[in-house]
């Protein structure tokens, strides 16, 4: 069966699209085979950044390692949930299968955590979005978990009950600032505390580049650069690639060895 990875959060504006599409396309690229599910039917940020990949290689001539975009019809009356038939249907095609969540609490996300085997949390180095993982007391003591966390506990009682084994959790530190900032030391060790409550790894993610923004409209990654006509990368550039480097070999996925 594929290994299902699975972008989730419930605040928007975290990166969890530009993380998804690093993610899956870094792994095609090393060779294996990719499915992609947007799970965000409003926004689709995810879903449209691989249709948009798909448009510019089709116009530029190229062929670039392109995860596949599966598609959820509408629930038949067999009684098998959408997001069942669209995993299984790239499962036989597929080593790994990403799935990127809405910003918000829906019912497809709420499966689709039951489902990961790898969860991913991009989180916003701040304590707005900490507070999804946790209340906190005004003197900055952890209080206990809050509705993210919660939903995240409900999915490994689903899948410890289904014998489907333990969720391997990644909380990713977005946007952090490149200076040792108050703040900055505030949200990792609250991070580092709540780790160990209730059961995630904590690893950097992305800084704030603006190659990010200027990548979409294309559908491509920092790893495309290379093939686009971008003889040289500035050092912005490579120190991205780097962390992409690092979230890779973090993942720990099965049969990964990072070779960009």
């Amino acid at each position: 069966m594929a290994h299902i990875i699975v972008v989730g959060n419930e605040k928007g504006g975290s990166g969890k699209s530009t993380t998804s599409m690093h993610v899956a396309t870094a792994l095609a690229r090393m060779g294996h085979r990719v499915g992609a599910l947007d799970l965000d039917v409003r926004q689709r940020s995810f879903g449209r950044y691989l249709e948009n990949r798909a448009a510019f290689t089709a116009r530029a001539g190229l062929d670039l390692p392109t995860p596949i975009l599966g598609h959820m019809e509408a629930g038949g009356p067999d009684g098998v949930d959408p997001l069942s038939k669209a995993v299984a249907a790239l499962d036989a095609e597929c080593d790994f299968i990403l799935l990127d969540c809405p910003g918000s609490h829906t019912r497809l996300s709420q499966m689709a955590h039951s489902l990961a085997d790898t969860l991913i949390t991009p989180l916003n180095d701040s304590f707005i979005d900490f507070d999804l993982l946790a209340r906190m007391s005004p003197e900055g003591k952890v209080l206990g978990p809050s509705i993210y966390a919660e939903m995240v506990w409900a999915a490994r009682q689903m899948r410890g009950e289904a014998g489907a084994g333990p969720i391997d959790w990644l909380v990713l530190r977005n946007r952090l600032g490149t200076q040792a900032m108050h703040n900055k030391r505030k949200v990792g060790g609250a991070l580092a505390v709540l780790s160990r409550r209730i059961g995630f790894r904590v690893a950097p993610g992305f800084s704030e580049r603006v190659v990010f923004r200027e990548l979409f409209p294309r559908g491509l990654t920092l790893l495309d650069l290379k093939d686009v006509g971008t003889e040289q990368l500035n050092m912005s550039n490579i120190a991205a690639r780097q962390e992409l480097r690092d979230l890779i070999a973090e993942l720990n996925l099965p049969g990964v060895t990072v070779s960009f």
